[in-house]
């Protein structure tokens, strides 16, 4: 047992410590100034009340700085009165099992170290987000007071102990504070098999299914390997890059077709596998491709939609259905069919968390690859991963042959995103106040053949909160069902990332195979010219296209 009396710990404010849409993210050497994680970890016990005695649930991707920022956590923790600590062994767990340790666990909520996607390393990034005791991220009244407590704060309790053996299961004492280092992979399993089919996926391997799952040498490599290749009968060397490293091994860890090449040019190769997936640093997004076929998340997150009741959890039909605001409309047709309720919410997991507790949602996804359901509060990559293959085992259909038969039914939302990274930040707002002037005479021009019919800054009314939320990203939507749309993104660290979101549906059924880029280019390029892009930023080519 460790005894120790909290100290008091003299300090200043740090400029810029407000969270964005996944919590306060910068470079590592950002966060190993003197202070600069104590600040923010005090500023978050600062904004909450009521939770003496009380649980909360430590963890993090694995990226560097990851042990030594947990192990100044846990110190903080048991001097600002928790009561136990559950933290990951090695302190790893990947962002849903956060969630799920956290709502099994009936903890006050947890303390997530992760970039997410973002770069590791000690010249990567390093991130610190708070999820609420629903197990989703905190909502903006709580990251608001956090950021306001940054602004002022003058000292931080901790304690003088030493580590924590974070690398063996069992409990110790830190002060009054119990800490227990659990098995976070066998909470998140025990969980999942409650959720999806696993004897069908089990007979499903057992006919010579392959699959290649890359876990980017990010976090979700121990659960892929203790689920798909021990459990559920997948043959070794199934999961490759499973071994989570500090630096990710050099890689980018976002599932995307730039960063997932590997694994692109595989699925389209003659000798690719039947199914392909990939997750990303901490767990929480993911990347479908079957053979000769990617699906964009977008559709992902409607096909789930639509295949739903083929998994025991959501046998007897799904409440309704959410998605992000620049998400494709494509689930909305889903749901239409369905007959259940879709809603449209603002970007950010934290926007569904009360759309799930309130009953109203059972699905939710974003178009930046992150899906997930009820059974937690945040989104999950091996999740959704898991979902498809209770599909394929269900239907012994490939992914094309399931997509081609989805757009048959519902139609296609051909959909783009393109990004233009660590551009200048004062030229993106620039660029973003500027069209906000011009919306008011968008309406009923035309532009790529197309007309106007809407041009506004969308913004949210929270259906169960009444609360509002505005600025929310500037949209152009067309007569024809097509749209665009603008949006600064809050989860990058360099400078500023502005995304265009590019939509055109169609509904010819001789029209549904076409390729994507050649279909979206009028719109693209319209969204282009409309916003001025080049000549404020002095960009002529997005940084990655998904």
């Amino acid at each position: 047992m460790m005894s120790a009396t909290a100290t008091t710990i003299a300090t200043r404010p740090f400029d810029g410590q407000q969270p964005g849409t996944s919590g306060l993210r910068k470079k590592v050497t950002v966060f190993q100034q003197p202070h600069y994680v104590e600040n923010f970890l005090q500023s978050i016990f600062d904004a909450l009340s009521g939770f003496a005695g009380k649980a909360l649930v430590i963890g993090g991707d694995g990226r560097f700085y990851n042990r030594v920022a947990i192990q100044t956590a846990i110190r903080m923790a048991a001097a600002n009165g928790f009561g136990e600590v559950i933290v990951g062994r090695g302190g790893l767990v990947s962002t849903p099992a956060v969630s799920n340790l956290i709502r099994r666990n009936g903890a006050f909520g947890g303390i997530i170290f992760s970039a997410s996607h973002n770069p590791g390393g000690p010249d990567g990034d390093f991130g610190i987000k708070y999820n609420a005791g629903n197990g989703g991220p905190a909502p903006e009244g709580i990251t608001d007071a956090i950021y306001a407590r940054t602004r002022t704060i003058d000292r931080y309790l901790t304690l003088d102990t030493p580590d924590i053996d974070l690398d063996t299961l069992g409990d110790s004492m830190i002060g009054s504070c119990v800490v227990h280092v659990v098995d976070p992979v066998a909470a998140y399993q025990e969980m999942v098999e409650k959720l999806i089919d696993f004897d069908a996926i089990h007979a499903l391997f057992k006919t010579g299914f392959r699959m290649r799952f890359d876990a980017m040498s990010a976090i979700t490599g121990p659960y892929a390997h203790a689920i798909l290749e021990k459990t559920l009968g997948a043959p070794a060397g199934t999961v490759v890059n499973g071994t989570p490293l500090p630096d990710f091994g050099h890689h980018h860890p976002d599932p995307n077709l730039v960063n997932a090449k590997d694994l692109y040019d595989l699925m389209m190769s003659a000798d690719a596998p039947d199914f392909g997936a990939a997750s990303d640093g901490d767990g929480d997004r993911n990347l479908i491709i079957g053979r000769g076929r990617f699906v964009t998340p977008s559709d992902s997150l409607a096909a789930l939609v639509a295949n739903a009741h083929l998994a025991p959890a959501y046998a007897g039909g799904i409440a309704g259905v959410a998605r992000s605001m620049p998400t494709s409309g494509a689930a909305d047709r889903v749901a239409a069919r369905l007959g259940i309720k879709s809603y449209e919410t603002p970007t950010g997991w934290k926007f569904f968390g009360n759309l799930l507790d309130a009953g109203l949602v059972t699905i939710c996804g974003e178009e930046s690859a992150g899906t997930g359901s009820n059974h937690i509060r945040e989104k999950d990559g091996l999740w959704a991963v898991l979902l498809w293959l209770n599909i394929l085992a269900k239907r012994r259909q490939s992914v094309d042959a399931i997509m081609s038969d989805h757009w048959r039914t519902y139609g296609r939302n051909y959909y783009a995103r393109y990004d233009y990274e660590a551009i200048d930040a004062t030229a993106a707002k620039g660029l973003m106040q500027n069209l906000r002037d011009r919306l008011p005479a968008l309406a009923g021009k035309s532009l790529a053949g197309r007309t106007v019919t809407v041009a506004d800054e969308f913004a949210y009314d929270d259906p169960v909160d009444q609360s509002h939320s505005g600025q929310q990203g500037i949209r152009v939507l067309f007569d024809d069902g097509g749209r665009f749309v603008y949006r600064l993104s809050g989860t990058g660290t360099v400078g500023a990332t502005l995304r265009i979101y590019v939509e055109h549906y169609e509904a010819d059924p001789t029209r549904l195979d076409l390729d994507t880029q050649s279909v979206l280019q009028p719109l693209y390029r319209a969204s282009v010219a409309l916003s001025e892009l080049e000549q404020r930023t002095g960009r002529s080519e997005p940084s990655v296209i998904t």
